[in-house]
């Protein structure tokens, strides 16, 4: 689902200043994917580590997931470009990748028909008697 980030603080791209970014989270690759992998590597200084955190709780790995959206449907941008990303900005930028790495199943489509996805099974217990006085 293509979306915007908005920069608290713009950065210099390409000799602009670039204060938005549109991202799709959905056009990361597999290659896409394994190239922020090693660059949260690199950045942490972690070329080689044969034991990483689940993906759930690499917080670096979703700022790099972050990135690869962005650079998804910027082709132009670059890991390096977005390194640069500072601040607040960051978080943002983690939440981005935290939300796709997190992501249990794909979004179905809106139904605009108003009926619920999955129904409650109704009660098999009887409600008990009240008592109406004064009737």
């Amino acid at each position: 689902m293509k979306n915007t980030l908005k920069l608290i603080n713009p950065i210099k791209i390409n000799n602009k200043d670039v204060a938005e970014m549109d991202y799709d989270t959905n056009e990361i690759t597999v290659a896409l994917f394994a190239e922020a992998e090693g660059k949260r590597k690199v950045a942490a200084g972690m070329k080689n580590v044969g034991i990483t955190p689940a993906a759930e709780f690499d917080y670096g790995l979703h700022i790099y997931i972050g990135m690869a959206a962005i650079i998804a449907v910027n082709p132009d941008y670059d890991f390096s470009d977005l390194e640069r990303i500072k601040g607040h900005d960051t978080v943002a930028l983690m939440g981005i990748g935290r939300n796709f790495i997190l992501k249990s199943e794909p979004e179905s489509p809106e139904s605009d028909s108003g009926e619920l996805a999955a129904t409650t099974p109704e009660s098999t217990t009887q409600a008990p008697p009240t008592s109406k006085k004064n009737e």
